[in-house]
């Protein structure tokens, strides 16, 4: 089968964080299980340029990545170039996974497919929640799911969801959707080789991912001053300058000597960072999946969510950590019952590994999106001969 997806931004071995390492997880076991996988993505590189060739295929993992040039509107990602290629192109595909919404590529994706007759899935990505909606950008997102989105996603093939409550979030819009298809991240089992040194010294708590407000980081800040026996470890790139404002209020708190920014992590030392972390604490507003939590649990760290995580109820069902809300009372409450019971947080740890390990890997992730592919394939196939008919 030969596979395209579009993600508004591709560079999976630097600092980005979840979406981007999932989208190359998928793509690259997908290519290893002989299905012929292109990325069509923009050169964008936060503020910079990612210094790669633009407009011809480069291999990355089995994987033909191409880069377009974004001229202008970098937050919507605008690429004349990209729509260019694609118009060109995508009739070739069997299938088209498009990887964000409210972002320029997936429309011009979305709608080169409709014309191509080449039946596409859509991956919200967690964005389609209305209380984010509500939050940040209302007006802006309002006028496009109206304008651009919903039709997107209504004339889909299918769509991608990673978790159950990233469905129910998404139809709570009312929209008229098409099958969706619950097929969760995975890990890479291969690369979790920790570094032989502590990263950290002393003992702490974990938060690692994208330094950004929905996180709930502002919570976890202010949990530490009811947690005095341990330090907390931010690591991870600041996406939208929100570290000042974090950092401030650390010195405001007077937590200074006890909350850490260390920046991004990858590598030997990402997996040491989980695995000398007492706890893995992630308070998101919202998040469709938690790679990081699943990374976190692979490396046999319990960890401590929010409800509001994808992987929440996973969490709960294997008690592999736990969950509360993101109030920073129930956040210091949650870790100091959590470190005060040092057998329940070893078993919690296991329970995660073995989970994780077992259930979690790519190869079998990349089998069940195999499976939606084929299907939303022969619906459309079949649409078009009772059309035709």
């Amino acid at each position: 089968m030969k596979i395209c997806h579009v993600v508004p931004t591709y560079l999976p071995a630097t600092r980005y964080g979840g979406p981007i390492r999932s989208v190359h997880g998928l793509c690259r076991a997908l290519a290893k299980s002989g299905h012929e996988v292109h990325v069509f993505t923009t050169n964008v590189d936060g503020p910079n340029d990612s210094q790669v060739p633009l407009g011809v295929s480069v291999k990355l993992d089995g994987v033909n990545v191409w880069y377009f040039p974004c001229p202008g509107l970098r937050r919507l990602y605008w690429s004349p170039a990209l729509a260019r290629a694609l118009k060109r192109q995508i009739a070739s595909f069997d299938v088209v996974h498009l990887h964000s919404v409210f972002l320029w590529p997936t429309w011009a994706a979305a709608r080169a497919a409709r014309r191509a007759r080449v039946p596409y899935l859509v991956a919200p990505r967690g964005m389609m929640v209305k209380d984010l909606i509500r939050q940040k950008s209302r007006w802006l997102k309002t006028v496009w799911i109206r304008l651009i989105e919903r039709y997107n996603l209504e004339k889909a093939a299918g769509i991608h969801v990673t978790a159950l409550l990233e469905k129910e979030e998404l139809l709570n819009f009312g929209f008229h959707l098409p099958t969706v298809f619950a097929i969760s991240n995975g890990v890479d089992l291969d690369e979790m080789t920790p570094d032989a040194k502590p990263v950290v010294e002393n003992p702490y708590i974990l938060y690692l991912g994208r330094i950004n407000w929905k996180k709930g980081l502002d919570k976890l800040v202010k949990a530490m001053m009811q947690i005095e026996e341990i330090q907390l470890i931010i690591a991870g790139n600041d996406e939208e300058a929100y570290q000042p404002e974090l950092e401030q209020l650390v010195t405001g708190l007077g937590l200074a000597g006890r909350v850490q920014f260390i920046g991004p992590v990858s590598g030997p030392a990402k997996w040491r960072l989980f695995q000398d972390a007492k706890i893995f604490v992630l308070p998101s507003r919202s998040e469709n999946f938690g790679i990081a939590v699943l990374e976190a649990m692979a490396m046999g760290c319990p960890v401590l969510i929010s409800p509001d995580v994808g992987l929440a109820e996973v969490v709960q069902e294997y008690e592999c950590g736990m969950v509360v809300n993101a109030e920073p009372a129930e956040i210091a409450k949650a870790v100091h019952s959590m470190l005060g019971a040092p057998e329940r947080l070893r078993v919690m740890g296991e329970r995660g590994r073995a989970l994780a390990r077992s259930k979690y890997s790519w190869a079998g992730v990349a089998t069940e999106m195999e499976q939606a592919y084929f299907q939303i394939s022969s619906e459309q196939a079949e649409a078009h001969e009772g059309r035709a008919a």
